[in-house]
Order: C-alpha cells, then structure tokens, then sequence
C-alpha cells in the first residue's frame, strides 16, 4: 500500500466552465488559449463540449468548456462530474439568470467546488454589486461579502482579471491536493463521442488517474473496445498521455454516452444506475398522441442528447442516432408517418429526394433552438391547416334527447356553425351530429380556430362524454 501511495504525483486540475448562455464562458476561454472559437461556431454559443489544456506559470490547466443553452443541461452535468474545479461564469450586465441556477444546482450536487467569475465587467451597464447580491440570494457568499467562495472580475475583451482567476485555479488545484498514479490503469469520462464518416466511432476524453496508451483495451457501461488511435486535444499523434490531460481515441466498437466513466484493463467501472423519471405508461401514450412523430439525427451523441431532451414536449420520437440523414431514416420515417429533425447533419442527396418523393418533412439546423421553433411552427402550421377539425370534449354542461351542449378546446382545424360531426371514443365512431351554435369567450360566433376553447351546441342521438373527440367531417 505504501509503494502504492509513494507512486503518486501531482496532477493538473481540470476545471469545468459553467453558467448562462451567452455570459462569456468561451470567450473566456478564447482569451486564454489565443483562438476564435465563438466566431466559428453556429448562433454563437457552444454545442458540444470540448477540452483544452493550457499553460499558466509553468503549470497545466485542463478546461471543459460546457455549453449553457437550456437544452444542454445534461451536458452541463456531464462537464461537472468530470471536473475537479468549476467556474461559474456570471455577466455584470445580467447577474443570475435560470442556467446559473441549473449550473449552482448540478455544482451543488456534484459537490464540485468553485470559484466565480464575474464577466464583462468592462461594459457600461456592468453592476457587480447587484451581481454579488443576485449571488447572495442564491446561498453563493463570496470573499468580501461574509463568504468564502473566491470570486475575480474578468473582461475577456481587455484581459483584466484573467491572470489573477488562472493563479486562483492553481492555488485551489494545490489545496485539494490532487494526485494520480501514473502507473495504474487509465481511468477518466467521456465528454463528448461522435460517429466520423471518415475514421468511423471517436471519442474525446478527460484522463483523470493513471496513463492512457495506444493499445489499452478500454470500456465504460456502454461501449468497449481497443485503442487504434490516440490523440491529444490538438489532434496531434500521441503514444501515452498523463493525468488530467484531454484525449481523443478510435477504438470503440460502438458510440460510448457523453459522461460515462472509462476504465482501461481490468478495472472496475461504478455500476450504479442513473434515476430516470418514469412516466405512466396511460399518461405517456396520451402524451404522445398529440405530438407529431419524429425521427432524430445529430452529429454526436451528446447533442442527440440534448435535441431528444429540447424537443421531448413537442414531439414523439419513434427513432434516434448518430450521423447524416440516410436512405434509412426515409424510409423508416415513411413507415411511421414521421417527420425527420437533425442538428449539425446534413441530408444526403438520395435521402432528400427520397423524403421529397413521399412527402416527408425534413428539418436541419446548426442552431439547436432555431430547431425549436421550426417544429413549433410547423405544429402550428399543422393544425390550421387541417382539412376539418378536431375537438376535445372537456366539459359537458346540458343534455337532452336529441340536444347537448358541451366545451372543448380546438385541437386541429375549425369548427363552425352548421358542420357536420362524427362523435368519437376510444378510437371508434359512436355517432354523428351537426353544430347549432358556437361561443367562444362569451361571444356567439359563427368559427372558432385551432387552440381556442368554446362551448357548442349539438344536434345528436348520441350521448357524448367527457374526454370524446368531435371530428368535422363536413
């Protein structure tokens, strides 16, 4: 145990870069590894969570740098599990916003400790006051406010206040006394995997305990395989890479999960299941009996991840994977009667004339959320345009026998006065009726549209219920 212990060395720390879209996490990160990265990425925010090593007094420093979109709170956690150190990133002219409470949750949670960061201090309409106070409602007391989390002003524009968070990362590495074995097997996360047509599965990795070597057979829960390839964050050839440093490999015989745990030999990994949220098998299916069927592309396995999770409340995902849209998806959108969304892919020229053929919908972006609000619009779109009309009964208020009055709300199309309706429940047909008059918000009206609720008068034998559709059919 003891020769064990005298193998330890130090490592670097490998900090995580967290908070709000759009308050300065990457172009913090820019500033310190002299790139552009903000200026080649679509929408101008992170969508896929990178590593980078840098070099500050000597010493190295492993950044992930994590998106903050709303969609990529998965991923967030992911960034977080695999750090030592986080910053928590906070713009001056903004303070605490809903993504710094999911980044100061998933901290808490992970028990990662962190330092602040207080962006774009140069602007005008800076306040770090109000910051400091928006903290202090969120339970984060800072150094100089009766707290003891370390915080630095910083503008990445002028460089101000950069150095001093750098020398604060490596004091806090030095606390922590972060050490490693170099000799033992490799052990790390996956940040990120993707399927590369070229060079086929990748996976980039944070090594946190032993050295990672070309060869090394590897796995996590979900994937093993044996190293072919082994890379540094630079995409440099690499023999064996030390503790904390990022890595990307090819080897895996399939596409492991963003934030999984990797292990190389014999190692252990921890089996312990992640808690899903279950959701009743009646509630799920009526759930999904109002959204459109979907089919899912993305680049990588983390921003399939994130896609599946934006677009879980507006759609019904039937199938998900890795890569361009293919003859494949067509053709099983086809059998499903599904549209096809894909993030940072690109449909092959087969599979568009394909989809175009049969009249399958096709919608791509490099921007997650203009992917939101195509399918919301679309929905829409869907809905007014519906030949007829759809309308869940929600209330019944009179009935007689050959008379109801009922309320509803509009699900497709219209309905109007003097339509034709065919009762349904349960899928099947009890019935028909006709429209005698229409009310919507108190008025009496001769249409009412899509979403809108109203309450009708019927002429049928038909003894509706709650919870019936009633389709015009004429």
């Amino acid at each position: 145990m003891a020769g064990k212990q005298d193998n330890l060395k130090p490592r670097p720390p490998v900090v995580a870069v967290v908070g709000h879209v759009d308050h300065g996490k990457t172009a913090l990160l820019d500033y310190i590894r002299k790139t552009e990265v903000v200026a080649g990425e679509a929408g101008g925010i992170t969508q896929s969570i990178g590593a980078y090593e840098v070099e500050h007094n000597g010493k190295k420093i492993t950044f992930i740098d994590t998106p903050g979109h709303e969609a990529f709170s998965k991923m967030r956690a992911h960034g977080a599990s695999a750090a030592d150190i986080a910053i928590l990133v906070v713009a001056a002219d903004e303070g605490v916003k809903q993504q710094t409470k999911e980044a100061l949750e998933i901290l808490k949670v992970t028990k990662t400790p962190f330092v602040v960061a207080i962006t774009k201090t140069d602007k005008e309409s800076a306040n770090i006051e109000k910051t400091k106070n928006d903290l202090i409602s969120e339970g984060v007391f800072l150094e100089g406010a009766g707290g003891d989390i370390s915080w630095q002003g910083i503008s990445s524009k002028t460089g101000e206040g950069i150095k001093e968070l750098l020398d604060l990362l490596l004091l806090m590495g030095e606390v922590a006394g972060l050490t490693s074995n170099p000799n033992q097997n490799a052990r790390g996360f996956v940040i990120e995997s993707q399927m590369d047509p070229r060079r086929g599965m990748i996976a980039h990795l944070v090594l946190k305990e032993g050295s990672l070597k070309k060869g090394d057979e590897i796995k996590t829960l979900s994937a093993s395989g044996k190293i072919k390839i082994l890379e540094d964050f630079l995409g440099k050839s690499a023999k064996e890479l030390e503790p904390s440093a990022p890595a990307s490999i090819v080897g895996f015989d399939d596409l492991p999960e963003s934030g999984d745990e990797f292990v190389t030999g014999d190692g252990e990994l921890d089996a312990t299941p992640v808690r899903e949220e279950i959701i009743p098998e009646d509630l799920e299916k009526k759930i999904q009996g109002e959204k459109p069927k979907a089919v899912l592309k993305a680049d990588t396995n983390g921003s399939l991840e994130a896609l599946r999770d934006l677009l879980k409340q507006e759609v019904s995902i039937v199938e998900s994977s890795v890569g361009d849209i293919v003859d494949k998806d067509t053709q099983f959108a086809k059998s499903t009667n599904a549209i096809i969304i894909g993030f940072q892919v690109k449909a092959k020229k087969s599979a568009a004339h394909l989809a175009e053929i049969h009249g399958i919908e096709i919608f791509t972006s490099k921007v997650i959320y203009e992917l939101l609000d195509t399918i919301r619009e679309y929905k829409t779109k869907e809905k007014t345009e519906f030949a007829g009309g759809e309308l869940e009964v929600l209330a019944i208020f009179n009935t007689s026998p050959n008379k109801q009055t009922v309320g509803g709300k509009i699900l497709k199309g219209l309905m109007r006065v003097g339509g034709v309706l065919e009762v349904e429940r349960d899928g099947e047909s009890l019935g028909k009726g006709r429209i005698k008059s229409l009310q919507c918000d108190k008025e009496v009206v001769n249409e009412v549209g899509v979403d809108k609720e109203c309450g009708l008068v019927l002429e049928t034998p038909t003894i509706i219920e709650k919870g019936d559709v009633l389709k015009l059919v004429k």
